[in-house]
């Protein structure tokens, strides 16, 4: 059996006009719902790696970064056959042109073909449910949010 091992993740939640950016992937092959973001890189802190991940995947510079939630259970990683336990924390933003950011209308549109790819999407708060989202801590976080803006 595989040494168990972590993962450390950072996802940012970018509110805009009632509506919360989030990004649409295919990854390895699977069609995910996700906030922006991506794993904690060796020497960086964890508001480091968010504005870095914002920078690469939306393009903008993320600012006014405070932390919102850290994974508080156990996940197993949905991406691993061995053990790895995903431990993710969230953190709101701020950008300086929401409205600049280059964003889809429905989810997945323009994704197809082979390889890896992402586009981002608004979705609006009012009559968003967690499952708006794919990954189950993700699922929890948007809940969170949802339980603040009703």
């Amino acid at each position: 059996m595989a040494t168990p091992s972590f993962t450390l993740r950072v996802y940012g939640l970018l509110l805009h006009e009632g509506r919360l950016l989030v990004s649409d992937e295919l990854i390895k092959g699977h069609r995910i719902t996700k906030f922006p973001g991506g794993g904690l890189e060796y020497g960086e802190g964890l508001k480091d790696a968010l504005v870095r991940e914002v920078r690469e995947e939306v393009g903008v510079d993320a600012f006014d970064v405070a932390h919102f939630y850290t994974t508080d259970f156990f996940q197993q990683s949905a991406f691993h056959t061995s053990p790895m336990q995903v431990v993710s924390v969230y953190y709101t933003f701020r950008v300086h042109e929401p409205a600049a950011i280059p964003v889809i209308e429905l989810p997945f549109d323009g994704l197809e073909g082979p390889g890896d790819q992402e586009r981002f999407r608004w979705v609006p708060l009012s009559g968003a449910t967690p499952e708006a989202v794919t990954l189950p801590i993700d699922r929890v976080v948007l809940g969170m949010v949802l339980g603040m803006h009703r």
